[in-house]
C-alpha cells in the first residue's frame, strides 16, 4: 500500500501529520513551534471518541486540521475516503460546510436568529431550497427535544439548549464527522452530563464519528475510545467506555508518562 492510498473503507485516518507555527517575533530567524510532530491516528467505525492531552499537546491544532480550517505542513488526512490534505481552497469551503460538523465551546449562534434559523444557516449559505431546509431543520430540532424552542433566540435559551442548537446545525448536512471542541466548557454539571449522553446517542443514531477534544476524564468516560496526545504525538489509545473517571484519568496519565 502506498502512502497516498487510503485504507479500505476508512472513516478517519491521519498519517504522519506535522504542523509548525512561527512565533510572533521581530526576528525573521525565530524558530518555529512544532504543534504536531508526526501524528498517526485511525478510526474505522462510527462512534463517540475522545482526544485528551495537556494544554499545548496539540489538541486544538489537530481539530483545526480535521475541520479544514488549516493545512498540515506534511502528512495525510483522510475522511470517508476523501483526501482533505489535498483539497483546493474552494473544495475545502464545501468540505467545511457539508462534510464536517463543528460544535464549539462558545456555541457560535447568531443572536439575531432564532434556533431554527441558526440551524439552517449553513444551508442558506449553500443556497439550498428554503422549504426543504426549514423541514430538515425542524426535524433535527424535534429529534433533539427542541420542538417548542425552535423560534426562540439564543438569549431565551439555556446553555444546554443553545448547545443542542449547535448540534442541530452540525447535523444539517448529515456529515461523516462531527468535531466537538470542549463542548461543555460553558455548561453546568447536569447540562454537561446530558450533552455527553446526547453526543453518544447522536453518533449511534446517525452512524457518524463524533470526535471530542476534552481535558475532563468524566467526559471521556462517555466515549468508546480515548486517544492521548502528548508533545504533538499520539501517546496511545484505550477503550474507555465503562471506565469510571478515576480509572480513566489514571490510565491516561500512565500512557502519557510512559510514552
Amino acid at each position: 500500500m502506498t502512502p497516498s492510498t487510503p485504507l479500505a473503507d476508512p472513516q478517519l485516518i491521519l498519517r504522519g501529520i506535522h504542523k509548525s507555527y512561527r512565533a510572533a517575533s521581530s526576528h525573521s530567524s525565530a524558530r518555529p513551534i512544532e504543534a504536531l510532530c508526526g501524528v498517526d491516528l485511525a478510526i474505522d467505525a462510527p462512534g463517540f471518541y475522545a482526544i485528551m492531552g495537556r494544554s499545548g499537546s496539540g489538541k486544538s491544532t489537530l481539530l483545526h486540521l480535521l475541520a479544514g480550517l488549516d493545512r498540515p505542513d506534511s502528512g495525510e488526512i483522510w475522511v470517508a475516503n476523501r483526501a482533505v490534505h489535498a483539497l483546493r481552497e474552494s473544495d475545502l469551503v464545501t468540505y467545511r460546510r457539508r462534510d464536517v460538523g463543528i460544535i464549539f465551546q462558545q456555541f457560535n449562534l447568531l443572536p439575531t436568529l432564532d434556533a431554527l434559523e441558526n440551524t439552517i444557516l449553513p444551508g442558506v449559505l449553500d443556497r439550498r431550497p428554503a422549504a426543504a431546509l426549514a423541514q430538515r431543520g425542524r426535524e433535527i430540532l424535534e429529534q433533539l427535544g427542541l420542538a417548542d424552542r425552535m423560534h426562540h433566540r439564543p438569549e431565551a435559551l439555556s446553555g444546554g439548549e443553545q448547545q443542542r442548537v449547535a448540534i442541530a446545525r452540525a447535523l444539517l448536512f448529515s456529515p461523516t464527522l462531527i468535531l466537538a471542541d470542549e463542548p461543555t466548557g460553558n455548561l453546568d454539571s447536569q447540562s454537561s452530563a446530558g450533552l455527553w449522553r446526547l453526543l453518544e446517542e447522536t453518533a449511534a443514531q446517525h452512524k457518524i464519528i463524533v470526535l471530542m477534544v476534552t481535558h475532563e476524564a468524566v467526559a471521556a468516560a462517555h466515549c468508546q475510545r480515548t486517544f492521548i496526545l502528548k508533545d504533538g504525538r499520539v501517546a496511545g489509545a484505550f477503550e474507555s467506555h465503562g471506565l469510571d473517571p478515576t480509572q480513566l484519568a489514571h490510565r491516561s496519565s500512565e500512557l502519557a508518562r510512559t510514552a
